[in-house]
């Protein structure tokens, strides 16, 4: 009897230890679920509450059908103004001429903070690199880019990014064989190296922008880290999803790049002459200097490197404006040309700074409208000064701690202010249509208010560099893969979130220029 009294007491005590483990499951499981469905709740006077959206993910739209799901939010409103969540992160969707002073004016309302956490594809900051001295990470990179890209930078460094260029398209030439004058290149492939190549040279190492093989590894890597991007990462940022594991992989590689030439140049007592040197002497740490050449290869590759390309498209198939390009390219190296005799490419390796800032306006107008067609998705914002921030006089407000997106396309496509808006026309911005100045903040391709685009002098000379040394030397057409002829250039994804080369690929179908004898 003590036996069987002893196997009953095992029993129950075994039975009460399983239905503990049951409830310490079950409780442990709906606290966690708890913390994951919980969200701060809007204050009545934001903008209206979207009712589409799941618990605990919140509105999935705004990450897989981003221009429509803003648009139906804009149209849903009587303001244009609404309300939603992603993840925990409340979200405010911003509108018209209010919504965008109110984006892009307010110092309260942070560009920095915003994309860190809603833009995917930028590559994180490490904890470590946030803070540079007293400075904080954004304001630290401003004032170095701000910096590195003086006049005094630019005439040192114009002849190399010149001669880069030059270099690079001859190479593409060569590849048609000894003595061959036509052939095909890919605006999105060769041309968008050489936007690397000279990016390289301006803002990351002499050692990597001189060697065609750490040239190709570190574009690879830099790609990787743009390729890896996932709405999971928001909702969940502490999840290591397989993408987030290959995006740290691939910025493991380039710290080691990065940190051998740093270790190399101090073992040679070796210095150059290029940003990396520059970052250097200015005591950052490899993390910092990692961080900082990433962000700016990231802004001037996903924003020039895309452009270049689709530059090319649109002159090829609008035949007034490829007339007019090339005639602005052939008057200014004749207005320069030393000897009947010299060569296109020699007068465009010996202009002064003066000149290429202001002998190709037209190329300018033509990047301006690039800019506007590639500019997709939507820029973000974090209210950051701990107080709700109203929006214009509506009585609406971003709440504190809140996130705001504005959709590009409400102004950039506005039929309101741009004619025929998904017509490629630079010459909307002639003195005499001026559409771009209907209103204010009617073009926002360069940064305005407080946030201005800090490398535009660089890219608008990159740009000038790439398309004159283009057209000094080809005439072009655009074509297929096989060179058969298209007559009009791909359509704009507008539903993706960044720049991006066209989903049919083309070529350009090139015949060499006839030159001085």
């Amino acid at each position: 009897m003590d036996a069987l009294n002893a196997n009953l007491e095992s029993i129950t005590q075994y039975q009460n230890w399983r239905a503990t483990v049951w409830i310490l499951l079950l409780t442990s499981i709906t606290y966690v679920v708890a913390r994951l469905a919980w969200r701060p709740s809007f204050p009545k006077n934001a903008p209206k509450l979207l009712k589409e959206g799941y618990p605990i993910v919140g509105a999935l739209r705004f990450f897989s059908d981003r221009r429509n799901f803003a648009r139906h939010g804009t149209s849903a409103t009587k303001t244009g103004n609404f309300s939603f969540y992603f993840g925990k992160y409340q979200i405010v969707g911003l509108s018209g001429l209010n919504g965008r002073k109110t984006f892009f004016d307010n110092k309260d309302m942070s560009m920095a903070e915003g994309y860190a956490v809603l833009f995917t594809t930028t590559p994180s900051i490490p904890e470590d690199a946030k803070t540079a001295g007293q400075l904080s990470f954004d304001k630290w990179f401003s004032r170095t880019i701000m910096a590195m890209l003086k006049k005094e930078n630019f005439v040192k460094n114009l002849p190399i990014l010149v001669g880069d260029t030059r270099s690079a398209l001859e190479r593409a030439v060569a590849r048609g064989g000894e003595g061959s004058t036509s052939g095909l290149i890919d605006p999105f492939d060769d041309l968008y190296k050489i936007v690397y190549l000279l990016t390289m040279r301006t803002v990351g190492a002499n050692e990597i922008a001189r060697s065609p093989e750490l040239l190709e590894k570190t574009l690879g890597l830099f790609e990787t880290i743009e390729r890896c991007s996932s709405p999971t990462r928001i909702i969940f940022p502490w999840l290591m999803t397989p993408a987030h594991l290959r995006k740290m992989y691939a910025g493991g590689k380039l710290y080691m790049i990065f940190s051998k030439l740093v270790e190399a140049r101090k073992q040679e007592g070796r210095r150059e002459d290029d940003a990396l040197q520059f970052l250097i002497d200015s005591g950052a740490d490899m993390i910092r200097i990692l961080s900082f050449v990433l962000g700016a290869l990231f802004a001037g590759q996903l924003n020039s490197g895309i452009n270049a390309g689709w530059m090319f498209s649109y002159l090829a198939t609008t035949p007034y404006w490829y007339k007019q390009v090339q005639a602005e390219v052939d008057a200014a190296v004749e207005k320069h040309r030393k000897s009947p005799d010299q060569h296109a490419l020699d007068v465009l390796s010996s202009l002064p700074i003066e000149s290429w800032e202001s002998d190709f306006p037209l190329i300018d107008l033509c990047l301006r409208e690039c800019i506007r067609f590639q500019l997709v998705g939507t820029a973000f914002r974090k209210n950051v000064s701990g107080k709700d921030i109203p929006i214009g006089n509506d009585g609406e407000v971003v709440p504190k701690d809140a996130f705001a997106i504005y959709l590009l396309d409400d102004i950039h496509f506005n039929p309101e202010i741009y004619t025929e808006p998904n017509k490629w026309d630079p010459g909307r911005y002639l003195p005499d249509r001026a559409e771009d100045k209907k209103e204010p903040l009617s073009y926002i391709g360069w940064g305005v208010g407080r946030h201005p685009c800090l490398g535009m002098r660089f890219a608008k000379l990159e740009m000038s560099i790439i398309v004159a040394t283009f057209t000094a030397m080809f005439d072009y057409t655009l074509a297929d893969p096989k060179g058969n002829p298209i007559t009009s250039t791909p359509t704009v994804d507008r539903d993706r979130h960044a720049a991006h080369k066209p989903a049919s690929p083309v070529r350009l179908k090139y015949q060499l220029r006839k030159q001085p004898a």
